[in-house]
């Protein structure tokens, strides 16, 4: 039988602050233009590189140079980036600040590139609102690697169903489950809460 978790772990995004990039480049290019953007440059390969401890500006401009077509549109993942991360996912903030409230412990996990995330944190304050974060460009390897889990259940002391882990993305999903984890496939604040609220966590 599960034990009611001993604390929840969040992603960062799309979960607590939606990361639409797509969103961004819609306003920009027509839709056609942008899907072989998109297919021929693949910047979100680039952006797992940033994740996992490359340095922001350079890699995106390194990648900019190396594609000069796009040049111009690369950079913009870099110098229109806040833009992408945004804006905050009211609901989600509402149930973190809720569970800490009532002394459940709160951690973030996420994919994060070291100075990508120092600059979210210059417009979320929300950010400082963990008990602990677990940045994938300071740990220098991102989910859904094994290793990341392992290393977050090392830090915190805790595993197996002491964790309840939220993430949009099922293949991170997936590998926290395989740990034992109690996990939430996340689509929005009212699931999240009445997933929360199944596992005994009080979010009423």
């Amino acid at each position: 039988m599960s034990e009611n978790p001993r604390a929840v772990i969040f992603d960062i995004g799309n979960v607590l602050i939606q990361w639409r990039p797509e969103r961004l480049y819609a306003q920009l290019m027509p839709a056609e233009d942008m899907a072989r953007f998109f297919a021929e440059v693949d910047p979100h390969l680039m952006n797992d590189r940033i994740d996992r401890g490359a340095p922001f500006r350079d890699t995106i401009y390194a990648h900019a140079d190396a594609h000069p077509e796009w040049s111009a549109m690369i950079r913009l993942w870099h110098d229109r980036w806040i833009e992408m991360a945004s804006p905050v996912i009211d609901g989600s903030v509402s149930i973190l600040r809720q569970l800490r409230a009532s002394g459940v412990a709160c951690y973030a996990l996420s994919n994060f590139g070291v100075e990508s995330f120092a600059y979210a944190e210059t417009h979320y304050p929300l950010l400082a609102e963990f008990d602990h974060r677990y940045i994938s460009g300071h740990m220098r390897t991102a989910k859904p690697d094994a290793e990341i889990y392992q290393m977050v259940e090392a830090d915190c002391g805790l595993s197996g169903n002491q964790l309840f882990f939220t993430d949009d993305r099922a293949d991170n999903i997936e590998a926290a489950a395989s740990r034992g984890w109690q996990t939430h496939l996340f689509t929005d604040p009212t699931s999240l809460r009445a997933a929360l609220t199944r596992a005994g966590l009080p979010v009423q």
